[in-house]
């Protein structure tokens, strides 16, 4: 009998129960629904490394960094050898190895390979993290293991790398695959996921800017994009159920020296190990 595989085009969906609490939440306080949405919103799944992934994490040099800005320490992945550099970066409940298809052509291609675990991901401690971690982290790596090549990031990822990129991180080129966009947007349908009224978005947004002293809409894709002045190519599922492709057009939009890639009945990850998708990312690389 065939092994019964994932939909790649449905939506993940907050289990009932959750759903249930936050609306028991919102009933009982609008402050208490605030705390507990973003509880929720800041805090990723930590799943079990699968067998498809082994062989990056058994092979690759491993080691324990700290990030000064954040005052975290994340797991740094050292996959290959070769002079040429490229910097991996995964999206929310990923971890360091989830791109093992991508960074083994790259080796095959004349690269090595860095990646991490992001904060509260995969061997990072930590139960609560937000995209400006992502970024400190990017950042932080490039200052402790010099200037890459390449850099490449899926979902959140693929947000934090144009954030990083906008904030001093030196490439020649860059790949973002299922990246995110708007902020406001990204808010809008985690409130919708754990079925509570909209304006509950606009109460979280103002709760994550007074906690972290920061401007949510500052770290909008497209925002980013229109500082980026390296190539970056820009690849998306039309059905993506998680990040919709109208995120991946805007961003290409707003790129000084954009190329759009979009591919058909991948989704949001099962495109990370799709031959084509990795075939035309060397040929992106390899491009003058």
């Amino acid at each position: 009998m065939a092994k019964k595989t994932t939909n790649p085009t449905k939506p993940l969906k907050i289990p009932y129960l959750i759903r249930l609490s936050c609306k028991i939440c919102a009933f009982i306080s609008t402050k208490l629904s605030v705390r507990y949405s973003a509880r929720l919103f800041t805090t990723p799944v930590k799943h079990k490394i699968p067998k498809r992934e082994l062989a990056m994490d058994h092979n690759s040099r491993q080691q324990t960094i700290n990030v000064p800005k954040i005052n975290k320490s994340i797991n740094i992945y050292h996959y290959g050898a070769n002079s040429k550099k490229a910097l991996l970066v995964h999206g929310w409940s990923g971890r360091g190895t989830q791109l093992f298809k991508i960074a083994e052509e790259l080796i095959a291609n004349d690269y090595s390979v860095v990646s991490f675990d992001a904060p509260a991901h995969g061997k990072s401690k930590g139960r609560t993290t937000i995209m400006s971690e992502f970024i400190a982290s990017i950042l932080e790596i490039e200052k402790q293991f010099g200037r890459f090549d390449i850099i490449i990031g899926h979902s959140l990822g693929g947000m934090s790398v144009l954030n990083a990129i906008r904030e001093g991180f030196q490439a020649n080129k860059a790949i973002i695959i299922g990246s995110g966009d708007v902020i406001q947007d990204i808010l809008d349908e985690f409130i919708a996921k754990i079925e509570l009224k909209k304006e509950n978005s606009a109460r979280l947004k103002d709760f994550f800017e007074e906690k972290y002293q920061l401007k949510m809409d500052d770290f909008s894709a497209y925002r980013s994009a229109q500082k980026v002045k390296i190539p970056v190519l820009v690849i998306h599922d039309n059905d993506d159920p998680e990040v919709p492709v109208s995120a991946a057009i805007h961003i290409h939009k707003n790129l000084e020296k954009g190329t759009l890639l979009l591919t058909e009945g991948l989704g949001h990850r099962k495109i990370l190990g799709n031959h084509n998708v990795i075939k035309n990312i060397i040929n992106f690389i390899k491009s003058d």
